[in-house]
Formats: C-alpha cells, structure tokens, sequence
C-alpha cells in the first residue's frame, strides 16, 4: 500500500479534506455540550461566574492543546503500523516487536478494543440527540418528539449501512467544511462580547479553577473531557488519509475553528449569563437558528456515521488478529477494499444505541454515561505507545519517562473525574467493555487451547504423505482437493478423516493454511509459499495482513492452477462439548462453545464457493 503522505500537495489537499469529513466528525460536534456541561457541572443551578467561565474555556482549550494536539497529532500519529493506526495497530506493532504474544501487551489490546466499542455506542446517541434538541430552541412544542425524531434518524443511519456509503461519503468533508467554518465564524463573532474571555489561553485560569475548587471540581473535569471525544479518530483512521493530510486538516481549520467556538460561547455566557442553558445553539440569531440546527443535524449523522464505519473496521480488525471469532463482512464497494458492512455489529449497535436514547431521553442526562470508556481507552494507548517507543523507537527510558508518565497523570485524573459519572449512567459502557474484554478473551484463549490439543493428536503432514507414496490401496478421485489447515505442518482432521472414512486421494491434493499477518497488508508477491511434499500433496501457506480481505481461492489461483468446477474444498466443522478437567471455568467454555456456534461459517470468510464445499464433522471435548 503506498503511503497517503507521498501524495502531492493538491492530492494532500483532497485527503485533507477528506479527513475533515471523516476523521474530525465526532470531536467537530462536541462544542454542542461540552461547554454547557461544564457550565452545569459547575454553577449547579446558580448564575455562572465570569472567572467560572474563563476557567472552564482554558480547560477546554488545554484538553485540546495537550491531548488531542500534543499526543494525538504530533506524537502517537507517528507510530504507525505501515501507514494504519488505532489501537490494534500498536498492538500489532508491539507483538511484532516482541517476536510473538505477549500476554500483557495483549491483555492491553483486548481492553482497549473493548473500550472503543463502549464508546462507539453513545457517540450517535449523544450527538444526533444534541442535535435534534435544538429544534426546541425554534418551537418548544416539539420537546416531546425529540426522542422519536433521534430514533428515526438512527434507524435511517443504522438501515443504510448496508448499501454502503460510499456515494454519500464523498460530501461529507465539504459539509463539514461548512460546519467548521460556521462554529469558527460565529465563535469569532461573540468573542467581541467580552474580548476578556481570550485569557482563556493562559492555562493559569484552568489550573486556578481547579486548585480553587478542589475535589468539587470533577464533574466539571469529566464534562470539559467531552470537548476531545474523538481523539482517537485522528489515530484510528489514519491509514485512510494518512500523516500529513490529518495534521493539515488539524492546523488548518479544525483547531482554530473549534478554539473559536469555545471561545465565543464563553464570551456569549460571560455578557449574557441567562444563555448558558444552550450557549452553542444561542449564539446564532434567531433567523439564523433553523439553518444551524438542520447543520448540526447533518453535522451529526455524519459524526456516527464515521464512528459505525470505524467499529466495522475496528471489528473485522480483530477478527483478522484472532481476537473475536469469524463474522459476516460482506463489502460494500467493488473499487474500495476498506468499505465493508458487518451485519452482526450493525445490529448490536443499532439495538444498543436506541436504548440508551429511550432510557437516557437527552444529551445532557447521556453525558453522564460518556468519558469513562474513551479517557480508559486513551490510557490503554499510552501504555502500548510506551512499549513502541522503547521496543520499535528504542527510546531511552528517562525519554519515554517525560513524556508518558505526563500524559498518564492528565488522563489519569481525567478517568478519576469521570469516575465520578459510573452511577449515574457511566456504568453503561464499563459493564460493555467487560463484557467484551471477557469475550475476547476467552475466545483467544479457547482457540489457543484447541489448537495446542490438536497438535498434539495430530499426524505430520510429511510423515502421512510418506506413508502414501505408491499406494495402491487408496481410490483416486479426479479433480482437486484443497484442505484448510490452521496448522500447516500437521495433517488437516478433514483430510484424515476422508482417507480413513472413504478411503478417497484426489488427484492433487492442496494442504492449505491461512496466517494473519501483524501488518496492515501483505503485497500480492509475499501472498503465498508453495511446497510440493511428493506426487500427492503441495502445501501452500498464504498470508494475509489484517486489513487484507481473505480471498483464498483467488490466492490459490495466483500461484497453483486449478480448474474451480473441478475442485472441491474440504473443512473440519467442530463442535464442542464441555467436559473435562483442565482448570478452566465451566461458564468460559460455555462461552466459548457459544462463540464457535455463532461464528460465521469458514466458506463464506474465505470466499469458498458454497457449492464446492465439502464439511466434516468433528467433535472436541472442551
């Protein structure tokens, strides 16, 4: 894959603006309740103080400045896994640099893929429900149809996946052009309601508030928080547009436009503090309030939007890197690899963004629920981007010292803060990561066990294909055979089970296994390793990167041919009963047992003709 930043300055241009409409959704609409709900948290009912004010906008300037401009943009942007990032990436990056798993690097991985998805559920929840509630500032006879409205439009998001997104895409970065300079101008235009809100800048004023307030000062932490949810986008997504064209966009437009807007409400509540129930929607007159509340909208469909297309991706990342079992891809595009829908987590999603709209009913009840999971999932970064910078960069220690442990004490304090959210809604995507953490781990460490117990029963490959040399005891069917085999020195339990049940050889035989690469992806040429074994047998290891779609007939093809109608490929279907006395939990097996029923079927993973396919049988004690 090449590079997105060796692209030409008009190219880096177009994937600028691009990242605008994709990459900078979900922290674009964060101005909508980020300052209200630091003005909340803070005044508790009671008129807003001016110093309240400034203090909370440096807060939220300084979140901006130090994580998402410091760490995100400039620092973890470089730790790239051949052009991708985002969390699995730095997992990869650190399993490559330990030369296999590492337990707690891995551990880190689970919990932090975890955590994405608990965030993933809110954000188009909290942000089509911030949206929507604008309208009441228009007419407040519509409160009572906001929850539907919200509903509505997540049931209309949440249907169109499936045709793919693609077409509708390719507006998003010029909508959100236009939202970002609308924030940006209006912001600028009320900084003239109290030019003293532009001390903000001093980090003074942040600190005071805290120092000023003490433990009082949490909740307005954890809501100020809101103000870089999305941070991660600028790392997860970057092999869409790449390095360069991120950082454009950042510096450009989306820092100083969303500085602006933080900066202009400030203004606005200081001259007018009657304003800080809304202060985003208020700064706009009211001729003007319709047309900004339809862009917000908009604004916000296209933030979950970006954020659904990133838990697909997030999703079938983890299933390449053995983390989750096999589940339906099924690609939305013929020209764009990346562009795929998961029908599994399209539902799970779905499902469990409508009942957090229902039970929460409003964004300012729903930001309750959020920071827990992203500041969790920020922490977890920093962990594995201290293992890169010392195993891959071979930082020093004393380096990585004064720059990690900085970080984790912000977000330490950021997650302390949001703590203090966990009863009151936060406890919703905790108990979400957990479940999923528990998943996944017990999927790595069931198909880990299997494999091992397999080995160990099986038969060399070599050592079978030695044993058949010049028989004549077996019949030979014409055609091809290919079996897949996780382990490609063993004897596939397919094929095994075929010579002893029908005493059948075609006339070639293809061992087959598949590995997962810990890269993006794997250049055509590196694809596949061909051993012809004897007169029988050839065994072909194919790899794949985890951003690679698994096309093994087609991989075949490239290198062996074979005549597809003639061809017939073998797999071993396990099924599981639990038994057995080996230490673990009875629940987990059960779980895992679960998991390998409702994992989607190999063929369809590894686009197998459906009509070629023979599968056998085969049980296992857990």
């Amino acid at each position: 894959m090449s590079a997105p930043d060796s692209h030409a300055p008009a190219a880096k241009a177009g994937l600028a603006l691009g990242s605008v409409g994709v990459v900078y959704g979900d922290i674009g609409t964060s101005p909508l309740y980020a300052l209200r709900e630091g003005l909340a948290a803070a005044a508790e009912g009671a008129a807003p103080d001016p110093e309240a004010v400034t203090g909370i906008v440096s807060l939220l300037l300084w979140m901006l400045i130090l994580i998402a401009t410091l760490k995100y943009v400039l620092l973890i942007l470089r730790a790239d896994n051949r052009g991708e990032g985002g969390t699995l990436s730095l997992l990869a990056l650190c399993q490559r640099a330990f030369g296999g798993r590492k337990m707690a690097v891995l551990g880190l991985g689970i919990v932090g893929t975890a955590l994405f998805f608990g965030d993933a559920m809110i954000t188009p929840a909290i942000s089509v429900l911030s949206a929507v509630e604008g309208a009441v500032l228009i007419a407040p006879a519509v409160e009572p149809y906001v929850v539907p409205a919200t509903i509505a439009i997540l049931f209309a998001l949440f249907w169109v996946q499936s045709r793919g997104t693609g077409r509708i895409s390719r507006f998003f970065g010029p909508v959100m052009l236009v939202w970002f300079l609308t924030m940006g101008g209006m912001g600028l235009w009320h900084i003239m309601d109290a030019p003293r809100i532009l001390a903000a800048f001093n980090p003074i004023h942040g600190i005071g508030y805290l120092v000023l307030h003490g433990t009082t000062a949490l909740p307005v932490l954890a809501a100020v928080f809101l103000a870089i949810t999305g941070a991660e986008a600028l790392y997860a997504d970057m092999g869409h547009f790449g390095r360069e064209p991120i950082r454009m966009a950042w510096f450009g437009l989306v820092f100083p436009c969303l500085a602006l807007a933080y900066l202009g409400q400030g203004a606005l509540v200081i001259a007018h503090p009657e304003t800080a129930r809304d202060p985003f929607f208020l700064m706009a007159s009211e001729t003007f309030l319709p047309l900004l509340v339809a862009m917000a909208t908009l604004a916000t469909v296209i933030a979950s939007q970006a954020v659904i297309t990133g838990a697909f991706s997030v999703a079938r990342q983890a299933v390449q890197l053995g983390l989750l079992p096999r589940l339906t891809v099924l690609h939305t595009s013929t020209t764009q690899e990346g562009q795929v829908y998961l029908p599994q987590i399209n539902g799970i999603l779905l499902v469990t963004v409508v009942m957090l709209v229902m039970t929460f009913r409003s964004s300012a009840n729903l930001a309750t629920a959020y920071g827990i999971a992203v500041t969790g999932e920020m922490i977890v970064t920093t962990f594995l981007a201290a293992f890169v910078f010392r195993k891959v960069w071979g930082w020093s220690p004393g380096l990585i010292a004064l720059v990690v442990i900085p970080l984790l004490l912000i977000e330490g304090a950021l997650f302390s803060a949001n703590l203090t959210k966990f009863a009151n809604g936060g406890y919703l995507p905790i108990t979400v990561a957990a479940v999923l953490a528990i998943v996944m781990w017990t999927w790595v460490r069931g198909t880990a066990a299997v494999e091992t117990r397999a080995r160990e029963r099986a038969v060399p490959l070599e050592v079978l294909a030695r044993s058949l040399a010049g028989s004549d005891r077996l019949a030979r069917a014409p055609g091809t055979a290919v079996f897949l085999s996780q382990d490609p020195v063993a004897t596939p339990s397919a094929l095994a089970h075929n010579l002893k049940h029908n005493q059948t050889l075609h006339a070639q035989n293809l061992v087959v296994s598949v590995r997962i690469a810990n890269r993006p992806t794997v250049d055509e040429a590196e694809r596949a390793v061909v051993t012809p074994l004897d007169e029988n047998f050839t065994r072909i290891r194919l790899t794949f990167g985890y951003m690679d779609d698994p096309n093994v007939p087609r991989a075949i093809r490239a290198v062996v041919p074979f005549d597809i109608m003639a061809t017939s490929f073998f797999l071993s279907r396990r099924s599981f009963r639990v038994g057995g006395r080996d230490g673990w939990p009875l629940l987990q097996k059960r779980l895992y047992r679960t998991l390998t029923a409702a994992s989607s079927s190999a063929f369809e993973y590894f686009h197998l003709p459906a009509d070629r396919v023979v599968e056998v049988g085969q049980q296992n004690i857990l």
